[in-house]
Parts: structure tokens; C-alpha cells; sequence
């Protein structure tokens, strides 16, 4: 049984940003005729860039739940909070829904994407066995949760902007709250450097290597 034949096989790529089907010059990228962005078969060096700016968002998150996110000052007393710390006083003050608010935003959506992120490298990397539907699932759930890190960061920019009663009461952000933004940045750039049709590769590799060796072990038996 014939497998389908790919774009690429054809000098064929497909434009990330309208989905136009272009066709490759010698070179292996070219502009898109329709809106103008750069097209090529694969990104250059996405397996690198990926892992680097995991890593790089790992490493970042933690100071981001070590560090004070914020301060929250009330006639001239109070002390600086981490995430972990306010989701407690949150969830101890009676306000679990916002407590679970931050809690996703902040901690459980960081951690699934780069966990996320990691097991598709290392997949690709070690050239793994894969399911190619599933894990393109993956990739859709992590390039979609990132965005609602930023919840946690709105939150606080909000505080800070209403509560502000001079000497009486005050909100500071705190440096965790800059390293937790990096970590949003870091890994929604890591998703937007991930080439998910390296999945594909991947599982055609895999499937050429088996079709080789029943062609042999036909002839073998033969």
C-alpha cells in the first residue's frame, strides 16, 4: 500500500501565515506571493531554538514562584506575596474561585506547556514512536493555553492601577511578577518557534524504516 505523497516531495510548501500553497524555488524558501511572509519547507534550527527557549522558560519559572509577585501595603503595613502564598490567602479568605483562577493561570498552565513542549522534543529528538494525530493535539492544546497566563499579569496591573489610596493603601508589583511575564513571553515564542510538521517527518521516517525491513524480511523468507 502506497503511502500519500507530501507537498515537500513536490517542491511544494505551505505559507504559515495564510496557508498558501507555494511552490519552493531551488533555494528552499521564497515569499509568499499572496501576503507577503517567508516560506520554507521546514524552520531553520526549530528544533534548537524550541529547546533553548523551553529550557530557558523552565528555568525562569523558578523565580517567578520564588520571588514576591506583589506587595500589597495597608496603613503602612503588609509584606510582599509569592504566587503560591496569595493563592493560600485567596483560597483562606473564602475566594476559591479566584484562587483557582490564579492557580491555573499562574502555575498549572506554565508547567502543562513546557512539559508539553518537551515531550514533542524529545519525541522528534530520539525520533520516538508517535502517533502524529495525537501529538499534533498536543501541539494545538499548548499553542493555545499559553495565552491565559497573561490572566495572572492582568489581575495585578489591575490592583495596582485601582488600588492606590496613597497612605493608606497601596499595591507593588513585585520582581516575580517581571520573571512570570518573561515565562508567558518565553513560551509562547517557543510554541511559535515549534515546526509541527517535523511530527510528520518523524512518522514518515519511521514508516519507511518498517516498510524496509518487511521488504527484507520478505525476501528473506523468500
Amino acid at each position: 500500500m502506497n503511502r500519500p505523497q507530501r507537498a515537500l516531495q513536490h517542491g511544494l510548501a505551505t505559507c504559515l501565515c495564510c496557508h498558501q500553497l507555494v511552490e519552493l524555488p531551488a533555494g528552499g524558501r521564497c515569499q509568499c506571493p499572496r501576503c507577503g511572509a517567508r516560506v520554507h519547507g521546514r524552520i531553520d534550527g526549530s528544533l534548537m531554538l524550541t529547546w533553548a527557549l523551553t529550557i530557558t522558560g523552565a528555568l525562569l519559572l523558578l523565580p517567578a514562584n520564588i520571588l514576591p509577585v506583589m506587595t500589597v501595603i495597608y496603613l503602612a503595613s503588609g509584606e510582599p506575596s509569592t504566587i503560591i502564598s496569595g493563592v493560600m490567602q485567596l483560597y483562606h479568605a473564602g475566594l476559591w474561585g479566584i484562587a483557582l483562577i490564579v492557580f491555573v493561570a499562574s502555575i498549572a498552565v506554565p508547567v502543562m506547556k513546557l512539559v508539553g513542549l518537551a515531550l514533542l522534543l524529545v519525541q522528534i529528538q530520539f525520533r520516538l514512536p508517535l502517533i502524529p494525530r495525537q501529538a499534533m493535539k498536543l501541539y494545538r492544546v499548548v499553542s493555545g493555553i499559553g495565552r491565559w497566563s497573561l490572566l495572572d499579569l492582568f489581575m495585578i496591573s489591575i490592583l495596582v492601577a485601582l488600588v492606590d489610596m496613597g497612605a493608606i493603601a497601596q499595591v507593588a508589583a513585585g520582581p516575580g511578577s517581571t520573571a512570570f511575564a518573561t515565562v508567558v513571553v518565553v513560551t509562547m515564542l517557543a510554541a511559535r518557534s515549534f515546526d509541527p510538521r517535523l511530527i510528520w517527518d518523524v512518522y514518515d521516517q519511521r514508516q519507511s524504516v518498517n516498510t524496509e525491513n518487511d521488504k527484507k524480511g520478505v525476501a528473506g523468507n523468500g
